[in-house]
């Protein structure tokens, strides 16, 4: 069964400090790597969907984002955590660089990222889970026909998230699929 994990990176692997680039601004949160040891465990397969319209607006470059995803990886290979691959949207309609200053399918709430994966992987989307920290992550998943979605939220009781469940971190994520699947 080849299934995914669809997480989202800046506010749920790592703090969002506002257009998180910068090598020096990467400090995982509280419980990603015992909660992504756990996903792995249950045998999927760890795919990243990020927007980072900062690239549109011009505040700072793909080669930037690139350089910060190949530190969080090793961070995560050096605890025995395998990222399969990683997309990410650079586009946003009130970008000032041109070429990334579109309206396309990929930004979250669109479920592009989730497509292009599944294409290039063959994932079950049906056997696959989407965590994220907002509303826009949560929306993607439902597009993409992934029936468990989860936000990861310090206001576990939110009531007005389609997510599946709500959570505060990816261990206890991790603990509601483990008792589902």
């Amino acid at each position: 069964m080849n299934k995914a994990l669809f997480i989202d990176r800046d506010g749920v692997l790592n703090q969002d400090k506002g257009y998180t680039h910068k090598i020096s601004d990467l400090k995982l949160l509280d419980g990603v790597l015992e909660g992504l040891q756990r996903f792995q465990s249950l045998d999927y397969k760890i795919i990243i969907i990020t927007n980072q319209s900062g690239i549109a607006r011009g505040l700072f470059k793909i080669k930037d984002f690139h350089d910060f995803m190949t530190k969080m990886i090793q961070i995560f290979n050096n605890n025995k955590i395998t990222i399969n691959d990683y997309f990410f949207c650079p586009h946003h309609i009130d970008g000032v660089v041109k070429e990334y200053s579109i309206s396309c399918d990929c930004r979250k709430p669109e479920a592009g990222m989730i497509f292009q994966a599944q294409e290039k992987y063959g994932f079950d989307l049906s056997k696959s889970v989407l965590i994220g920290d907002k509303e826009s992550d949560i929306l993607a998943g439902i597009k993409a026909n992934i029936p468990l979605n989860i936000r990861i939220t310090k206001n576990i009781l939110l009531k007005d998230s389609l997510a599946s469940y709500t959570t505060k971190d990816l261990i206890q994520a991790a603990e509601i699929i483990k008792k589902i699947i």
